[in-house]
């Protein structure tokens, strides 16, 4: 039996594994996975408990979104409810307004028109009484008298102007 390169290769591979062995190297490398697995587990058991408290701080955040949405809604509808209500104050205290200027205009015109006929109404009964009282005639000037001839005519002038 010839010992060649190859023998010596398979003995030296040999007392390789057989040094790790009692050495105890797998041992140590299946510890050393079993922890790496270990740390992987914890891992991904602390990021599901992020993911859920995540999703409940979510879900939380999304109700008062809603709430929020439902609150802005109360307060534009009930703003458009009293925007309306106002308006319609507005105007019903608009027309009552104008209402009580017409009418207050409507009296005045009533009153100017009784005190424009209570004076039409005197002034036909100093009319009427002027024309029932006989003109004054003041008594012609005679030739005793001094007046001059210019102011026996501005006397007859007068006396007519009088009985117009």
């Amino acid at each position: 039996m010839e010992i060649d390169s190859t023998f010596w290769v398979a003995v030296s591979f040999i007392i390789f594994i057989l040094g790790l062995i009692y050495l105890k190297v797998p041992n140590k490398i299946n510890e050393l996975l079993n922890k790496m697995i270990f740390d992987i587990k914890s891992e991904i058991d602390e990021s599901e408990k992020l993911r859920s408290e995540s999703k409940i701080i979510l879900d939380n955040a999304q109700n008062k979104l809603d709430s929020a949405k439902k609150e802005t809604q109360k307060i534009k509808d009930q703003a458009k409810k009293d925007s309306e209500n106002l308006i319609i104050e507005m105007n019903e205290k608009f027309h009552k307004l104008a209402e009580i200027k017409k009418n207050l205009a409507q009296t005045k015109i009533s009153q100017m028109k009784n005190n424009a006929i209570k004076d039409i109404n005197k002034v036909k009964a100093a009319t009427t009484n002027a024309e029932r009282t006989p003109p004054i005639k003041y008594p012609a000037p005679t030739a005793s008298t001094n007046v001059s001839p210019a102011e026996n005519s501005g006397m007859s002038a007068l006396s007519c102007s009088l009985s117009i």
